[in-house]
């Protein structure tokens, strides 16, 4: 049985409200479905997330706006990637770039050939074959060659930015698109006769909106899929053990580096997020194993700038919402879960949502089976997203702090298990279905707390170790060489905005 949609109404702004709302009405401009979005302007967002992945510029491309509208519009500078610091023991340091590792031969990943060097006494690490790594590590930035001539140039990026002005700027591409904006708060959610969907929203005004579609981007009080519709929530802080944040904005005391550095601490670990007026900063720990004073005071204690508004502080429970659409009603963001912001993932789960909720109505009009496919995608993403971030836990050495030994001891998702001795028993890479990060990034957390296979594949050994590292001398050459000619951050930034440097440029 197929459920027509004529109206639907977002409860919440903030990114994922503004983002969803941008996007409904555009994908729906052609068509008689309404789209309303309730958001009071009384009640803030919480604006932590500053940094993504390169999957948002497809999304705002879609909308009609570039890479330049949403780097002047944000205070916007460029991330090629994510520096560790202290991770995977005190002193050591590596980077997640988005981005490619060498170059693969006679349909071999890349570092298989790189382990028989390696292995061989080959110093050169892996970072010295990725192009989105050594400009990072330099501090430089220039676009990607759209067809490039060699897998060697390939590489990504993304962007710290202003949470709020992006949500600003996907307001006025939803109101441009038709979107109407009723700027009130909600005093109650009501039921059907069934007690099984949402009928309407009643609002402080008294006035009561109803739709056919309900999608719930009300933050972590989930109003409607919790509040109102109890779908459930999976707890995974038997993994992810941070559960609190704190977060400053500090003055730019330094030139913006082209990457988002994570420095580990005792409990948990502190970002560092540069925009072109002002740095981001925040402090995300255990409640476990230390207190919010004292992750307070640690945090200030290690930024740089002045400190430009008192900290901000936010709980959360690791996990996901066990059904994100019921009944009528779609949690997106964070009513959906939350699991925590070291990769960025936050605004790209927003993203994957809005993209399936996209490809469900490509009419107005959905079924069981829709919902269905829906709940297990979702479900199989945040799964593969909470891996990935397990795994900076479970691989680290360090010797300080008793939340990191208990990160070693603990019992890891099968899902996650599996991979990993798939990986260290042959080096297998296995893209899986719904997977957020791919192969590259894989290799680049394994290869950071140094976690290596046992053995490459033999077919490594057809080509000779003189031969591989000569080949290998010129892929570094080559990069470097691009390295050297590249912009500075800063320099890039001026050309495509108005950004202003106030201090020298690095040397």
């Amino acid at each position: 049985m197929k459920t027509t949609i004529k109206s639907v109404v977002i409860v919440g702004g903030g990114t994922s409200g503004w983002m969803t709302a941008a996007a409904l009405s555009h994908h729906f401009a052609q068509s008689k479905v309404s789209v309303k979005v309730i958001d009071s302007t009384e009640i803030g967002t919480i604006g932590v997330g500053e940094a993504t992945i390169p999957t948002l510029r497809r999304f705002y491309q879609t909308l009609g706006l570039t890479d330049q509208d949403v780097l002047t519009a944000c205070q916007a500078t460029c991330k090629l990637g994510i520096e560790f610091k202290d991770w995977y023991q005190a002193g050591s340091s590596f980077i997640h770039p988005f981005g490619l590792f060498g170059q693969a031969a006679n349909g071999v990943p890349f570092h298989h050939y790189w382990l028989k060097l390696k292995q061989n006494g080959d110093p050169s690490p892996l970072s010295d074959y990725s192009y989105g790594v050594r400009l990072a590590q330099k501090n430089k930035f220039t676009l990607p060659v759209n067809n490039p001539n060699s897998p060697l140039a390939i590489f990504d990026w993304a962007l710290h930015f202003d949470a709020s002005l992006f949500a600003e700027l996907m307001k006025k591409v939803a109101i441009k698109h038709g979107c109407e904006h009723i700027d009130n708060t909600i005093t109650s959610v009501n039921l059907d006769a069934q007690q099984e969907a949402i009928d309407s929203v009643t609002l402080k005004n008294g006035q009561c909106v109803t739709a056919d579609l309900f999608i719930d981007c009300s933050g972590f009080k989930a109003l409607l899929i919790e509040g109102a519709l109890k779908a459930g929530y999976q707890n995974w802080s038997q993994w992810l053990k941070c559960d609190r944040a704190v977060a400053v904005q500090t003055t730019r005391v330094d030139e913006p580096l082209s990457r988002t550095v994570v420095q580990a601490r005792e409990a948990g670990w502190q970002w560092t997020i540069p925009l072109q007026n002002r740095s981001g900063n925040g402090h995300v720990y255990s409640s476990q194993y230390m207190s919010q004073d004292e992750a307070t005071a640690l945090l200030l204690e290690h930024v740089k700038g002045e400190v430009l508004q008192p900290p901000r502080h936010f709980s959360f429970t690791p996990g996901r919402r066990t059904q994100a659409w019921k009944s009528n009603c779609i949690a997106v963001g964070l009513a959906a879960g939350f699991l925590e912001p070291l990769e960025s993932t936050s605004i790209a789960l927003v993203e994957t949502a809005i993209d399936k909720i996209i490809q469900t109505f490509s009419s107005p009009e959905y079924t069981k089976q829709d919902v269905e496919r829906f709940n297990h995608v979702t479900a199989t993403e945040y799964e593969r997203v909470r891996d990935f971030l397990i795994v900076h836990y479970a691989l680290n050495q360090r010797e300080q702090g008793q939340m990191w030994q208990d990160c070693r001891e603990m019992t890891l998702p099968r899902s996650l298990s599996d991979k990993l001795h798939q990986y260290q028993t042959n080096g297998a890479l296995t893209r899986l279905p719904w997977e957020m990060f791919g192969p590259d990034s894989w290799l680049a957390i394994f290869d950071g707390f140094a976690c290596y296979p046992q053995s490459y594949d033999p077919l490594v050994d057809k080509l000779s170790v003189d031969y591989l590292a000569e080949s290998f001398k010129l892929m570094r050459d080559g990069i470097s060489d691009a390295v050297a000619h590249a912009p500075t951050h800063s320099e890039f930034l001026r050309q495509m905005t108005h950004f202003q440097s106030h201090q020298p440029e690095p040397a």
